[in-house]
């Protein structure tokens, strides 16, 4: 009899909850592609306004602006073709594209890039290779990228929006008094410099990465007017010295490479910092148990669908790696969410 009651009891409905999150993922992703926070922003609209001016069918407003509402991605003043819809205090601050806090980008690129390719998940569990771009073309996603411009600043962008909280809670929790100088390695959009700079107006920073990304960091730079203070040098992080600098940043580099190349980059930081340097990795560090950090984990099967053999990985782990080779000392900051700082010391 106990046995039947604890079956009674259990409930599937967790279950069914993930097993169709992506009918919650594709509507919020279709509604940030529509540009939906960013209308409601000016003002609330009815069903009908929304429909219009977006150019949905009648068949679907409501059910997709509704499911919105439930979902607490939209707030709805009354009833009916008469209620009229407003974003949400988070969708104001984080999906309308005039926000200066919109992290859109990120969820663009899933929408556009990653959303199909997770589709063949099961295929990467079984045979361990990538599943993006390379599958049609025959060509890794950074050689795909770097031949669109518009196209790879729209990925650089979306890294800028996952990744600009960490940065400024970095910024914060960081020492950074006794450093004058910081080099941040892969600097994609120059976001990190800025940021780095902007809070503290001792340091001098340098973006480096490869010579078609240099562009964009340096329009960042002068967009924020610190041209004086950071400097955009152009190379390859696994064919040139790294620029030496009293601190080594990485923000959400690491994990894109297997074991081999991560050594690499880390050995390749240590060489240029000087004794009391500091290397500082910005990443999604799992949990040393590997139970708690859903999205550290999720985000390393994002890196099998990527790369196939990249992956995320834990604090302990980066511990182990650099002070094999040489690092005296290993931290752990947690920054924005489910993002940490791993900090080696020289």
């Amino acid at each position: 009899m106990g046995e039947d009651l604890s079956r009674i009891e259990l409930d599937p409905s967790r279950i069914m909850q993930v097993g169709a999150g992506f009918w919650a993922s594709k509507t919020l992703l279709s509604a940030v592609e529509l540009g939906l926070f960013t209308l409601l922003d000016t003002e609330p609209l009815t069903g009908a306004q929304v429909g219009e001016r977006l150019g949905l069918h009648p068949r679907a407003i409501y059910d997709f602006l509704d499911t919105l509402v439930a979902l607490r991605f939209l707030e709805r003043d009354g009833e009916g073709s008469d209620g009229r819809y407003r974003n949400t205090a988070e969708t104001s601050e984080f999906l309308n594209r005039r926000s200066p806090s919109y992290i859109g980008g990120i969820l663009e690129m899933f929408n556009a890039r990653l959303y199909g390719f997770w589709n063949d998940l099961t295929e990467a569990l079984q045979t361990g290779k990538p599943q993006n771009e390379i599958k049609l073309t025959g060509q890794p996603m950074f050689d795909e990228l770097y031949r669109d411009p518009a196209r790879l600043e729209e990925f650089m962008l979306a890294m800028e929006g996952i990744s600009v909280s960490n940065f400024q809670a970095l910024a914060e929790k960081f020492d950074f008094s006794k450093y004058k100088s910081v080099c941040d390695i892969g600097g994609a959009s120059g976001r990190l410099c800025t940021v780095l700079a902007s809070r503290h107006p001792h340091l001098q920073c340098t973006s480096f990465d490869l010579p078609v990304v240099t562009s964009i960091a340096e329009k960042t730079v002068a967009t924020a007017g610190l041209t004086d203070r950071i400097r955009c040098i152009s190379g390859d992080c696994f064919t040139d010295a790294f620029p030496r600098a009293d601190v080594i940043t990485m923000g959400l580099v690491l994990h894109d490479w297997n074991l081999e190349r991560k050594m690499q980059l880390i050995q390749s930081a240590y060489e240029a910092l000087p004794d009391g340097g500091a290397f500082v990795v910005i990443e999604n560090l799992i949990d040393d148990a590997r139970r708690e950090n859903t999205f550290g984990l999720m985000m390393s099967l994002n890196m099998l669908i990527e790369f196939g053999d990249g992956f995320d990985y834990t604090g302990s782990d980066f511990t182990r790696w650099c002070k094999e080779v040489g690092f005296r000392k290993v931290e752990v900051i947690p920054l924005a969410g489910p993002g940490s700082a791993g900090i080696a010391y020289k």
